[in-house]
């Protein structure tokens, strides 16, 4: 039986992955700060462990008779342009310590195939139409927030450690990822759940606050897509970075509308000051691609998902204050 390390299992994308390795026939140790608070049991077994520690980082990857045949690093301080843009310094420190005990370990433990979780954050920012941007194409850097400076470098650190150790690295570059069992309220909230959470919030007919003019374009990738990528990926050969990422781009009031048509609602619209990020991220996702890989779930489909879940959230949120 292949044994595998998850790192970041109490996180949305990381505990979807621990399922996806169990339904692949996987043993499973889960890591993370806290548990996963909607499948705290998906892993065969979960340390809870402050992987800014390095002592703690060895732990994860102490094995009984051997060494993991993968690992997976998803561990990181993230969350929605709000996070990254209020909490900057707890993300270069936070995040560049856990990659560079990890990286550090895996490598010198002699862990075969280990994963880097990196994000389209690296790119810069671009203009509505530009032609679609490569992986190779993100040097010279022009990230437009830390998160994406400390991705860069993390890339880096692993891409050294393959180089000198001969340890096989895989990297992904994410894509915005949603889907039920991720964070919904509270400032770590990726975009379409906190649209689903406003508009469940509002009675019809009410008004939903949007950060900026909506005019921003983003493109958004399912979980459970995402997931088979990272599984399609860790076991080819692609060396380098790769895009994993829905092709279907729309703007942010596009998302909230069609958060709002799924959940039955009219609403309006009202635009407020707030962290925007960038105008729009094009990317290529050839690579992927050439894995045989494609995003099965588009933006309706995922948000007929997602809305449901979120809104039980919200009633049970609401029936506690009650």
């Amino acid at each position: 039986m292949r044994k595998a390390l998850v790192c970041g299992a109490g996180g949305f994308i990381a505990c979807h992955l621990v399922k996806k390795l169990k339904r692949e026939g996987y043993w499973v140790r889960g890591v993370d700060i806290k548990p996963h608070e909607w499948s705290p049991d998906a892993a065969d077994e979960f340390q809870q462990l402050d992987l800014r520690e390095e002592a703690n980082c060895r732990k994860a990857l102490t094995l009984d008779g051997g060494t993991f045949d993968e690992v997976y690093q998803l561990a990181a301080e993230m969350g929605g342009m709000g996070f990254i843009h209020s909490a900057e310094t707890e993300i270069m420190h936070d995040s560049a310590l856990i990659n560079i005990y990890m990286t550090d370990l895996a490598a010198r433990l002699g862990v075969p195939r280990y994963f880097f979780s990196s994000s389209v954050c690296i790119y810069r920012d671009m203009r509505p139409g530009e032609p679609e941007m490569k992986e190779e194409e993100a040097i010279p850097a022009h990230p437009d927030n830390e998160y994406g400076w400390e991705k860069l470098y993390s890339e880096r650190v692993a891409m050294a450690y393959e180089r000198r150790y001969g340890m096989q690295v895989r990297i992904a570059r994410f894509q915005n990822c949603y889907g039920p069992e991720g964070a919904w309220t509270g400032g770590r909230e990726k975009a379409p759940a906190a649209m689903c959470r406003k508009v469940a919030e509002v009675r019809d007919g009410g008004t939903i606050e949007v950060w900026g003019d909506g005019t921003a374009i983003r493109s958004f990738t399912y979980v459970s897509d995402m997931v088979d990528g990272i599984y399609l990926l860790m076991h080819s050969d692609l060396k380098g970075a790769v895009n994993i990422g829905c092709p279907q781009y729309v703007t942010v009031d596009e998302l909230a509308n069609t958060a709002a048509k799924v959940s039955g609602k009219r609403i309006e619209i009202k635009h407020v000051s707030g962290p925007v990020g960038v105008q729009s991220r094009n990317f290529a996702n050839d690579r992927i691609y050439s894995l045989g890989w494609k995003a099965k779930v588009y933006l309706d489909e995922g948000i007929k998902r997602l809305y449901p879940w979120v809104e039980e959230q919200v009633r049970r949120t609401e029936s506690g204050k009650s």
